[in-house]
């Protein structure tokens, strides 16, 4: 499985490094128990999270050119938030123990 495109200068200036990715991404991203599907919706929550919106961008795409709609990206979205949230409310909490 080759590299997504924001990898592919790996190959030209670290190409042994790439080989390494590769197989690291192949068996991230290839044949498994969740499809392909799930695995993008799940990368895109996490780029989501991270704030890597070239990421979000492309992995959108990718979905929707798989017949993925528009509410199944929103909804994966929403859920990054939602977990990156709760943190938050975790330590909100905390400020509020001793009362």
């Amino acid at each position: 499985m080759p590299l997504p495109p924001f990898l592919s200068s790996l190959d030209k200036n670290d190409p042994e490094f790439a080989s390494a990715i590769e197989k690291v991404y192949s068996y991230a991203m290839g044949p498994g128990s969740l499809d392909q599907k799930t695995k993008l919706l799940i990368a895109l929550a996490i780029d989501a999270l991270y704030g890597a919106n070239l990421g979000v961008e492309n992995i959108s795409n990718q979905l929707r050119n798989m017949g993925v709609s528009e509410e199944e990206i929103k909804e994966a979205i929403r859920i990054a938030y939602f977990a990156s949230g709760n943190t938050i409310l975790a330590s909100y909490i905390s400020a509020f123990k001793n009362k």
